[in-house]
């Protein structure tokens, strides 16, 4: 019965879902201060690499703005917890929403450009927003900088059986976060709501002869990406305790989120989880290597990941399932008979 087969695919994912999420919980508690944060920023990069994914991937939009967003949720949780005395987990709505407009405001002209264009505006928008913040965001001594070190969270009480350490408890919150957001992506993509932005991203004609809105799913999927980003930042305030928003980093952060999803696998639901977690930790070793020459890590980094492109131009996640589908092509057909009979 072809149920059977459903039922026990659904039931192998969950076990494999509730093991990695167990590993995940396991890591802090075997490793020091500087790995749990570095761990903590893989999975800060897959929530945001997760919406560039629902654009870029599902979509078809490409964006290389979206350290913009990024750093308009950390900047959002800076100033709430520094000037105003909020906790961290109050800010994280107010990240969120205000990415998402903003996101829905450049997702406008989406309806009238693609391809080169749209990544064109979003550039633009990960140019000015360093200067927006120059110019209304003042913090010690007159800089952008947001340090939040003065009002670092503590874990709770209740915590402080697993989570006694402040870096391990920026983990679990981190992580908290990261498994509601990568449910919710799930869901998403595989409703009609995914369906909608796989066929604009194949044919926007047919699309709406279909009676797809290409307005609401375009603008829908910039704001909905954009909010994964601020959340991102939001997380990350919390996780490097600072907010900052210089040229080079907002670009620089924007090319990481796309490099992510690159090698993790566009289109996929687990590709941005696994291409946050390679990139970080694949940037952390590249320093490792030469730390007698920080300058070459750049240059050993950006090798690497073309050997990756070059040896794996579906990603990660992509070359695994096109593995997976070549071994089951050269399995015999003798299952199948058998269950046919049955």
């Amino acid at each position: 019965m072809p149920g059977i087969g459903s039922r026990r695919q659904a039931a192998i994912k969950a076990a494999v879902a509730v093991a990695v999420v167990g590993v995940l919980c396991w890591l802090p508690q075997q490793y020091g201060p500087t790995q749990t944060t570095l761990y903590a920023e893989a999975l800060l990069l897959a929530v945001a690499a997760m919406g560039l994914n629902l654009l870029t991937g599902y979509n078809g939009q490409v964006s290389i703005g979206h350290g913009a967003f990024f750093g308009l949720g950390a900047y959002a949780t800076g100033i709430l917890m520094l000037d105003h005395g909020w906790p961290f987990l109050a800010t994280l709505p107010v990240a969120a929403v205000l990415a998402s407009v903003v996101g829905a405001a450049v997702g406008f002209p989406a309806l009238r450009v693609k391809g080169l264009y749209l990544a064109l505006i979003t550039l633009g928008l990960a140019t000015l927003f360093p200067d927006l913040v120059n110019k209304f965001v003042k913090s010690t001594g007159g800089t952008s900088l947001v340090q939040l070190y003065r009002v670092r969270p503590k874990p709770p009480a209740w915590a402080s059986s697993f989570a006694g350490a402040e870096d391990q408890w920026r983990y679990y919150v981190t992580l908290a976060v990261a498994v509601v957001l990568f449910v919710v992506m799930v869901n998403l993509v595989r409703g009609r709501f995914g369906r909608a932005l796989v066929a604009v991203r194949e044919h926007e004609a047919a699309a709406e002869t279909l009676g797809i809105d290409l307005a609401r799913v375009k603008v829908s999927a910039f704001a909905i990406s954009a909010m994964y980003a601020g959340v991102a930042g939001s997380l990350a305030a919390l996780v490097r305790l600072q907010a900052n928003a210089g040229q080079i980093e907002v670009f620089q952060q924007s090319i990481i989120f796309l490099v992510a999803v690159v090698i993790g696998g566009t289109a996929t639901t687990l590709g941005p989880v696994v291409g946050g977690f390679v990139v970080v930790l694949l940037q952390d070793r590249t320093m490792d290597l030469i730390k007698d020459k920080p300058t070459l890590s750049p240059a050993l980094f950006g090798i690497t990941l073309i050997l990756l492109m070059y040896l794996l131009p579906d990603g990660l996640v992509g070359g695994f399932g096109r593995m997976l589908t070549r071994i089951r092509r050269r399995m015999p057909v003798g299952s199948a008979s058998d269950s046919a009979t049955t």
